[in-house]
């Protein structure tokens, strides 16, 4: 795998060899792939990556006052510009502090690299002072973690780090680096490519019989409806998403973390659904006979229980993750590749439907479930709460 798989990476610099700490190496790594901000709080053992950091011009660092606050920024920053996002803190409690929002990337597919102090590596499994095994920790929250044990293997784990968060369904990589690796000199070279662990890609171009299997079932539908959650955002598949609804005149509804994936303002959008969406996107993902769900994971939040959740639909289910697909709802067309691939042919083969009956309905539904608010009268009544400045009388 080579680096040109990073979005914003910078192109490649004359290879030269040359002998630098292993954290000025970290740094260098880190301009080489392309990062411009990064988001953290310092400590004991991340003193040597601080002090490195301190010369790279290049790399704004925002200094924060919690470490859960450096996670969090790593994936806004992610969600904001699409690059991976990366956040750093030191060994013992501040990584530990980074876990909330390593669990947050984790669930809702951001990539971020958190970058980790260690102690020094002979003292790694004495409980030492701030030791934690951030390893074991993160293991079940992160697409990847590593321990770097000699400091000549920088440049290729950290190419591999953010390789890993960025591909595929983005998600959290961790790099722990102990404290004696990070101040060891070695012989710096930048690697051109790096080879990934042996295993199977999921592959980002549909199944083309999968694709005519969903065309079909989808033409067959009278009450067909567009569920459509993150990966939507993940792969820049608005304007494929759009265009398919349109064409065919099906009805979309949306999952919080795909909000803004389809203009709510479309006369086809029937908003968020589930717990706290609108009355009519629950009833017309319940009603529908066909459903068409596009990078979700079918939430608790948006189901409630998955035995009553669209018991008379079937499911075409499209993920980039094969594990999503029929893990908590069996899917009729599974269909395993990236959204806004799938959405572009699937647009090709499929013709406007005739659906004008469950149009009505819907339209029925949000005229008699609007979103209502109450208007605050002038004067407040007994009882009630008035924001803002206190009365001068």
């Amino acid at each position: 795998m080579t680096r040109s798989a990073l979005s914003g990476t910078k192109p490649a610099a004359t290879r030269v060899t040359k002998r630098m700490s292993g954290a000025r190496a970290l740094i260098e790594c880190l301009g080489q792939v392309g990062v411009e901000v990064m988001f953290g709080h310092p400590g004991g053992a991340a003193l040597p990556l601080y002090d490195a950091l301190y010369d790279a011009r290049e790399i704004r660092h925002v200094l924060v006052r919690h470490e859960q606050v450096a996670a969090h920024a790593a994936v806004g920053y992610h969600r904001v510009t699409g690059k991976v996002g990366v956040c750093m803190a030191t060994s013992g409690p501040g990584a530990t502090n980074l876990l909330t929002g390593i669990t947050d990337a984790m669930m809702d597919s951001a990539g971020i690299v958190a970058i980790t102090g260690q102690v020094s590596t002979l003292a790694i499994g004495t409980d030492a002072f701030q030791e934690a095994d951030v390893m074991g920790m993160t293991m079940p929250i992160t697409k990847h973690n590593c321990l770097v044990q000699t400091p000549a293997d920088l440049p290729r784990m950290v190419l591999q780090c953010f390789l890993i968060a960025a591909s595929g369904r983005p998600g959290p990589v961790l790099v722990d680096i102990p404290r004696d690796i990070a101040q060891a000199e070695t012989e710096f070279e930048f690697p051109e490519q790096v080879t990934m662990r042996s295993g199977k890609v999921p592959p980002s171009v549909p199944s083309p019989n999968q694709i005519a299997a969903a065309a079909q079932l989808l033409g067959q539908a009278s009450r067909p409806i567009i569920y459509a959650g993150g990966g939507i955002i993940s792969s820049n598949a608005s304007a494929e998403l759009a265009a398919l609804a349109r064409q065919a005149r099906i009805p979309v509804t949306t999952t919080l973390m795909g909000k803004g994936g389809f203009p709510e303002t479309d006369p086809l959008s029937l908003g968020m659904l589930g717990m706290h969406g609108t009355a009519y996107a629950n009833y017309a993902i319940n009603a529908a006979d066909v459903i068409l769900a596009v990078g979700v994971r079918f939430d608790d939040r948006v189901t409630g229980r998955l035995k009553d959740f669209a018991p008379h639909a079937k499911f075409i289910h499209i993920d980039i993750d094969p594990a999503e697909i029929g893990k908590n709802k069996p899917a009729h067309v599974p269909i395993v590749g990236d959204a806004r691939e799938a959405l572009r042919v699937l647009a090709s083969q499929l013709p406007p439907l005739n659906c004008e009956p469950w149009h009505r309905q819907i339209a029925e539904w949000k005229e008699r479930y609007p979103l209502r608010y109450r208007q605050a009268s002038s004067r407040p009544t007994s009882g009630s709460i008035r924001c803002g400045p206190p009365s001068s009388t």
